[in-house]
């Protein structure tokens, strides 16, 4: 089944994007608003459990708050059915802070996994990124298989360190070819300038 009416509604009303088309529902993506932290919160619970904040990722984001210009939630009706955060970040290197972006986690409702949600979050949140700022590297982790078709790899990743362990082969990152190969990914400021 694939997703029927997904339109991307960048701050809540402007540029459509459809995709595919077999249910009946319309499913929009929106900004995510401050007042849809709780909800958003509810859904990663529900999709990776409350042990998710013991992953290394969430030691990246620890104490920050998502990036709204980055961040898009996926809205069937009034329920939310996905989800895609993006984190100011950086890659420490001796003296020098390169900023990174940090996108996730991605997530959709158990009942709508499979029918694009994800995809659609990550083109949104990529979109936006390349059109606010630019060359700023994002970085991520996950599935290299998944995330590889939106041009992320670990060629760039292996000598890099994260504040916990991690699988090396899902630290991924899109854009930055020309970035030290040695550094520590740590967080970043609380906003950042359009580049």
């Amino acid at each position: 089944m694939t997703l029927g009416n997904i339109r991307h509604e960048v701050g809540r009303g402007k540029s459509v994007i459809g995709i595919g088309s077999t249910v009946n529902a319309a499913i929009v993506i929106v900004a995510a608003l401050p007042a849809d932290l709780p909800e958003i919160e509810t859904l990663l619970d529900a999709g990776f459990g409350p042990a998710r904040r013991n992953r290394t990722a969430y030691r990246l984001r620890d104490r920050l708050v998502p990036d709204p210009a980055l961040s898009f939630t996926a809205r069937d009706g009034g329920r939310l059915v996905g989800s895609v955060q993006c984190w100011n970040i950086r890659l420490q290197t001796g003296s020098q802070a390169v900023p990174l972006t940090l996108l996730g986690p991605v997530a959709a409702a158990a009942d709508c996994r499979g029918q694009g949600i994800g995809s659609a979050l990550v083109r949104a949140a990529l979109t936006a990124i390349d059109a606010t700022i630019g060359t700023v590297p994002v970085l991520l982790i996950g599935d290299a298989p998944f995330y590889g078709r939106f041009g992320f790899s670990a060629a760039a990743t292996a000598g890099w360190t994260l504040p916990g362990p991690i699988d090396p082969a899902r630290v991924l990152l899109r854009g930055g070819s020309d970035l030290p190969r040695l550094g520590r990914v740590e967080a970043g400021a609380a906003a950042r300038c359009a580049a």
